[in-house]
């Protein structure tokens, strides 16, 4: 287990009891009675740590490196998924995957951004930031989605769309504005979901739909805390500071009218139990799909386009 540095409270106590069973082991001694004890205390500390977690807290958890990324929530959820692969213009960019799925025998497009598991294949992935023709590919499957009348799911965890100079040369800016024409209109049910890292137009070039869902411990903002650190202080050493500005957690987004609901994770996070996770959002998703089906395309994209017209508020001095 990985443990963040806001969990060495917990590390301590997982350390004390491993070194308590390897004891019980060697000695012959019954200290079931004391590992009940030191589990019950692991659950009650985990419990208090995470009833106060500040927003940099949670950007580290979104960030987890044994956090379910779109893959690990496809296979958990569905059944016979068919990825479809390129942007039938350039290449197939393999941070952004997408295809066909069965959700409890429904067909529905899912299509995400997907961060790699180690060394290697997070440079395969390119760390989750989509060049233009991951936009165009998502969108080209977008289309097919709704050619066959099938609801379409996003599944968003991208640092940002990638910022190369290759990237911009090949027309980044508009591939993702091109996403966000394209996809108000689209005529099937769209659900967006932030699973971990939202950031800037990497994550809204697959984020506007008729309901946009976030985990319990993932961000949406225009900038990483990182970054915007850097811009306004010139160091990341402000990057707690803002975190804390930028109120982009599940919560403020909520209250901001920004996402439509948040996904509640297990205690600990979605790294603890990612079995749970995906059922938990299987859930959602299919409840979420029962309720757009109901509503006449039209009124959907109607709706759509009023949601997002009228994010956003300012106060005039």
């Amino acid at each position: 287990m990985q443990f963040l540095d806001f969990e060495k409270p917990i590390a301590d106590l997982y350390e004390q009891l491993a070194k308590l069973k390897e004891n019980g082991e060697k000695s012959g001694v019954d200290v079931s009675a004391t590992v009940g004890e030191y589990e019950q205390k692991i659950a009650l500390t985990r419990q208090n740590i995470y009833e106060h977690l500040s927003p940099w807290q949670r950007v580290q958890l979104s960030r987890h490196p044994d956090r379910p990324y779109t893959m690990s929530y496809i296979e958990r959820m569905c059944t016979n998924f068919t990825e479809l692969h390129g942007d039938r213009n350039v290449k197939d960019d393999k941070a952004m995957v997408g295809g066909f799925a069965d959700l409890d025998g429904e067909t529905v497009m899912f299509i995400g951004q997907q961060k790699g598991i180690n060394t290697k294949m997070r440079q395969l992935r390119n760390f989750g930031m989509a060049n233009p023709e991951g936009y165009r590919k998502a969108l080209r499957l977008m289309k097919l989605a709704e050619r066959f009348n099938k609801p379409i799911v996003t599944l968003i965890d991208t640092p940002g769309a990638y910022p190369g100079l290759e990237a911009e040369e090949r027309g980044q800016a508009e591939a993702i504005a091109r996403n966000l024409f394209e996809m108000v209109k689209l005529r099937v049910p769209v659900i967006c979901i932030i699973i971990g890292e939202g950031a800037s137009g990497g994550a809204l070039g697959i984020g506007i739909g008729d309901r946009v869902l976030m985990l319990e411990n993932s961000w949406y903002t225009v900038i990483s805390p990182e970054n915007c650190s850097t811009i306004l202080w010139r160091s990341w050493n402000f990057k707690e500071k803002a975190a804390e500005e930028l109120k982009l957690t599940s919560e403020y987004m909520s209250q901001f009218g920004l996402v439509d609901g948040i996904v509640r994770e297990p205690l600990g996070g979605a790294h603890v139990n990612p079995d749970e996770m995906a059922n938990l959002l299987k859930i959602r998703i299919k409840e979420t799909l029962v309720e757009l089906r109901k509503i006449d395309p039209d009124a959907r994209i109607e709706q759509r386009i009023d949601k997002f017209s009228r994010m956003g508020f300012y106060e005039e001095h």
